[in-house]
């Protein structure tokens, strides 16, 4: 561990977190979660059947011993393959991208310092930037102007203390997503005030339009660092892999240091199937793709039978949407009904501090259209009573 570096947040300053607590409060008492923000998940048998030989026999001939602390050499190169100007050494393999944020954010930031993150947003990148000790402007993006990031307003938010600025595009949960003159500005920004720009790209690979696929943010400049996972795309969230990819080596050096006071290293048998997933990228997403366009395609029709009633901007990528009530009511007793009535599950915006009958809504998985056709059933008795 350098001198410089220390381990910033104060655990005790770091409050519950809403989603968390709503998760925790009420998922028992679904049948349906219509809220989830993943693809549905891989089976063990399905992905050791994409597996090549080598992963295969990595994989029988596994020692379930501490692994290395950076991550499988294969695994980083991998990982390092998805990017254009990117070397294994730039990876750190992680316990989901919640310890890559965590890290990064206490290896950046210092008491004192400047934050700016895009919300609605991910909780816990305020809280953990809070703890550490710096000040968070959040960065508004508005339903109205279909969840544009408007380089106007983040330019406003901006000072000479700041030291981080953090996006999600794909974005969750919107679902929105820049368009590439608006991400180069944001990297240009970034560079004019010296601060980091941390692009949290958990949906990248998972756009409609393979045209609207952005730049990944290391590829972009030095001062952007990206973090990727196993989870949302790829639907593998039970193997908590993660990863921090950077180039710039200093800050690299401080998020490892840190990760020796979190994880230390990661799973043996997570890190093999991470890596065979990587090798059969095409299909896995192939797969994860055709899911979400399915469903999709059942919330046009759905969001259409009830115009007026629901209203979204319909997402760009990813597997999560941010509709909102506009007639009947607060959304709360609405949701709630919903989840007594027909077991579904629905996230309120309030989870994200966010007002307007928003809510979360997840449509990566099969079950979907069955959840949907709850929701419809329920708002039939209860909107057009």
């Amino acid at each position: 561990m350098t001198s410089e570096t220390r381990f910033t947040v104060e655990l005790a300053r770091l409050p519950e977190l809403a989603l968390e607590r709503e998760f925790r409060a009420r998922s028992s008492d679904a049948r349906w979660l219509l809220c989830g923000s993943d693809v549905e998940a891989l089976r063990l048998d399905e992905l050791l059947a994409l597996t090549d030989d080598e992963c295969r026999g990595l994989w029988d001939e596994l020692a379930l011993g501490y692994t290395a602390p950076s991550g499988h050499p294969l695994l980083r190169a991998e990982i390092a393959g998805l990017y254009e100007r990117l070397g294994a050494e730039q990876v750190l393999t992680c316990a989901g991208a919640d310890e890559a944020l965590f890290l990064t954010l206490n290896a950046i930031l210092r008491p004192g310092d400047h934050a700016v993150i895009a919300w609605p947003g991910y909780e816990s990148l305020f809280q953990v930037a809070r703890a550490a000790g710096a000040e968070v402007t959040p960065l508004r993006l508005r339903h109205d102007t279909g969840w544009r990031l408007d380089l106007r307003d983040l330019r406003r938010a901006l000072r000479p203390e700041t030291r981080l600025i953090v996006v999600n595009y794909p974005h969750n949960p919107t679902g929105a997503l820049p368009d590439r003159s608006t991400f180069e500005g944001m990297v240009a920004l970034a560079a004019e005030v010296g601060a980091v720009l941390l692009s949290d790209e958990v949906y990248r690979l998972l756009e409609y339009d393979p045209a609207d696929r952005l730049p990944a943010g290391v590829d972009a400049g030095r001062h952007v660092v990206s973090v990727g996972v196993m989870s949302k795309s790829f639907g593998l969230a039970g193997l908590r892999i993660g990863w921090i990819a950077t180039r710039d080596e200093e800050l690299l050096e401080r998020v490892t240091a840190l990760k020796d006071y979190t994880s230390g290293c990661n799973s043996a048998p997570s890190e093999i199937l991470a890596l065979a997933a990587l090798r059969a990228r095409d299909a896995v997403l192939g797969r994860s793709r055709a899911l979400v366009a399915g469903n999709l395609a059942e919330l046009d029709a759905f969001f259409e039978e009830w115009e007026g009633v629901f209203e979204w901007v319909r997402p760009r990528a990813g597997c999560v949407g941010f509709p909102r009530l506009v007639t009947g009511g607060p959304l709360e007793p609405f949701l709630a009904g919903l989840l007594d009535e027909e077991g579904v599950l629905l996230v309120p915006g309030s989870v994200y501090e966010h007002g307007g009958n928003h809510f979360r809504l997840g449509f990566g998985r099969a079950d979907m259209p069955g959840a949907l056709a709850r929701l419809d059933r329920f708002a039939r008795r209860s909107l057009r009573a």
